[in-house]
């Protein structure tokens, strides 16, 4: 329904600021939740950060919350994370997600993206 695709990831020094963005290949985010996940080799994937589909409500894990930013443009239809103060551990793969419900897309949303690579340099 719908088919999410990231861009926006390099390599970035310790310290520094990046942005992902989220788009649609096919279809549109409109009524869907939106997600960010994590994944570094060898671990498991990471819940990073959410939003609501249209109250603006948003949610992040513990380890990013003051430093990462979840927005959306809802006309352009784009769903952005803004990282600053990037640290080596926020090193991994990241992929987009949308689920119809806010909950269930931190947890196991329906919709994936094929992820773009971070890697923070010290």
């Amino acid at each position: 329904q719908v088919q999410p695709v990231e861009s926006g990831g390099g390599l970035v020094q310790t310290g520094g600021s990046l942005t992902l963005s989220c788009a649609a290949s096919r279809g549109r985010f409109t009524g869907y939740a939106m997600g960010w996940f994590r994944q570094a080799p060898g671990k498991e994937r990471e819940f990073v950060a959410a939003i609501s589909a249209w109250s603006g409500t948003t949610d992040y894990t513990d380890s990013v919350k003051g430093r990462f930013t979840i927005s959306r443009d809802n006309d352009k239809n784009i769903v952005y994370l803004q990282m600053n103060s990037l640290k080596p551990e926020d090193t991994a793969i990241y992929t987009c997600a949308a689920d119809l419900l806010f909950d269930r897309v931190r947890k196991d949303p329906v919709y994936w993206g094929q992820g773009t690579q971070v890697t923070v340099s010290s």
